[in-house]
């Protein structure tokens, strides 16, 4: 993944955090709490741990081609 496509996916995370933070401004029950705690939270815990490992593999990356040269 390039450092373009990781941007992007930081930058639409961010940008739905900012939309479900509006969301919730007019949706605050119970069903809500419910929504971000099965959806909300393990997507962002999902993306945070993709970008850790999209990290890794990048310096995994660069180390073959840096070997390959």
């Amino acid at each position: 993944m390039s450092t373009g496509s990781k941007n992007r996916l930081l930058g639409l995370t961010k940008e739905l955090a900012a939309d479900w933070a509006a969301t919730k401004d007019h949706w605050g029950d119970a069903k809500s709490q419910e929504f971000e705690k099965r959806f909300i939270d393990d997507l962002m815990a999902g993306v945070t741990a993709a970008m850790t490992n999209i990290d890794a593999l990048e310096r995994v990356l660069d180390k073959v081609r840096e070997d390959c040269e």
